[in-house]
């Protein structure tokens, strides 16, 4: 009996879009030029400090390091926290050195990063307590801010959280507008492993009579499409063990105690990375 897939093996090059993340994002801000930034002396130095305004969870040191590596690679950043790591209101984050000029042009960007990560991963932070005591993890989805897929999957395993797909090419994923087209569960599954696919498969299922037909066509993990805890204790009973079971619909925090409680392997939440709220960051000039 082969292992069962595990989603939480997830590998994905979190990195990968770093420079072109952070190309598009100067370009978008700078245009031509920092036309305010002229009005400060070209030979100034400057040391300026970032601090949290309100508790949160740190993520985005890579796109704010990238920032300032792009624009001038003479500012120093000297972190006090690795991302992951709690913020306490008020605390200093990161202290910068260097030219006054590329300082005040790299602000807003650099924020914009550390401030929609940190909101990703405060949020999911809080989402990986809720599942606390349970052996249910915590996945995200494709439902991300454009662009920035694999740096708010980042986000979420600063965490704690785990990663579903990147995307449609590293992962199958049949819903029910496949299923429908194919015909059942089963036959959706059987036209796949017909085309060659050697990734791993993942359907979803509405009703329980449809668990053995998925696994009897060889899924490789189900998706409990609007299951009620009940639902997915006897899902949990039913599978026993043969493959992984991940939970989906539109599930809030105060769901999660009872969805570990049933004993399934992952609960998918679209809102770590849709619904963000930017953590508040601030950047002060301290010494000129």
């Amino acid at each position: 009996m082969k292992r069962p897939f595990d989603r939480s093996e997830t590998v994905i090059d979190y990195l990968a879009d770093l420079d072109s993340n952070v190309r598009a994002a100067l370009a978008e801000d700078l245009g031509s030029g920092d036309a305010t930034a002229l009005l400060i002396d070209a030979a100034a130095e400057a040391t300026a400090t970032v601090i949290t305004r309100e508790a949160a969870v740190q993520c985005g040191r890579p796109w704010f390091d990238e920032v300032f590596r792009q624009l001038d690679p003479r500012v120093a950043i000297t972190w006090q926290h690795a991302d992951g790591d709690a913020l306490a209101p008020d605390a200093l984050v990161c202290t910068l050195r260097g030219p006054a000029r590329s300082i005040v042009t790299g602000e807003r960007t650099a924020l914009n990063f550390l401030q929609t990560l940190s909101g990703t991963a405060t949020t999911s932070r809080v989402y990986v307590q809720a599942l606390a005591g349970s052996a249910t993890r915590l996945l995200d989805t494709r439902k991300t801010i454009p662009g920035l897929r694999r740096a708010q999957k980042y986000a979420v395993r600063c965490a704690g959280g785990y990663n579903h797909r990147a995307g449609l090419y590293d992962g199958v994923l049949i819903k029910e507008n496949h299923i429908a087209a194919a015909g059942s569960v089963g036959a959706a599954i059987r036209a796949l492993r017909a085309s060659g696919t050697t990734i791993p498969v993942e359907i979803e299922v509405e009703r329980l009579d449809q668990i053995e037909e998925a696994i009897a066509a060889g899924a490789d993990m189900l998706l409990l499409d609007n299951f009620t805890p009940a639902m997915m204790r006897e899902a949990v009973a039913l599978a026993a063990g043969r493959l992984k079971l991940e939970a989906s619909g539109g599930f809030e925090l105060a769901d999660l105690p009872a969805v570990g409680a049933t004993g399934v392997d992952f609960v998918s939440v679209g809102s770590l990375t849709k619904h963000v709220r930017a953590t508040d960051f601030s950047m002060r000039i301290v010494t000129g």
